[in-house]
């Protein structure tokens, strides 16, 4: 069977998705029959054809989902009626659409801000150690160890970076 020409294939369009509140383990799978079942509810089974919506990744508190062209309004609409996963409330913000994923991966590596009181932005020292702040939302604060080897993640609140 040979590959679809460009002209050919359907176009498409990816959308960012931030989940809230951060750290909620998601499944791909799981998250994709809430989708389907909130497009189907909202639109019907017809548009849930035309929008052919899919997971594509799911990275840290970010969701990127594929529909195509043209359908992303209506997805994006069906994505803010999900408000319950496994149980546990959500809420799914919708941070961009495009046409690549690429570009959507830049979106996900956010400047991160740490604050007035705390050090420069993304580095800070805990327990005499060294840190790149990975994530900080709020007063969650995610860091890495700086080095090569053994580097350790920790998850830390602001009061445990204020010095006393």
């Amino acid at each position: 069977m040979t590959v679809r020409p460009p002209t050919l294939r359907d176009k498409r369009r990816y959308v960012l998705v931030r989940v809230d509140p951060p750290g909620t383990p998601i499944d791909q799978k799981e998250l994709y029959y809430a989708i389907s079942d909130a497009i189907t509810a909202l639109w019907g089974d017809a548009m849930a054809a035309v929008i052919v919506q899919a997971v594509i990744c799911v990275e840290g508190d970010y969701v990127v989902i594929r529909c195509r062209r043209g359908t992303e309004r209506e997805l994006t609409i069906a994505l803010s009626t999900i408000t319950m996963y496994r149980e546990t409330k959500i809420a799914l913000r919708i941070i961009a659409a495009s046409g690549t994923i690429d570009s959507l991966r830049d979106r996900m590596k956010a400047p991160v801000t740490t604050g007035a009181a705390e050090t420069p932005a993304g580095e800070c020292r805990f327990g005499g150690k060294e840190y790149l702040v990975v994530y900080c939302d709020g007063q969650k604060i995610d860091v890495i160890e700086k080095g090569f080897k053994n580097t350790h993640r920790l998850f830390l609140t602001r009061e445990d970076l204020e010095e006393p």
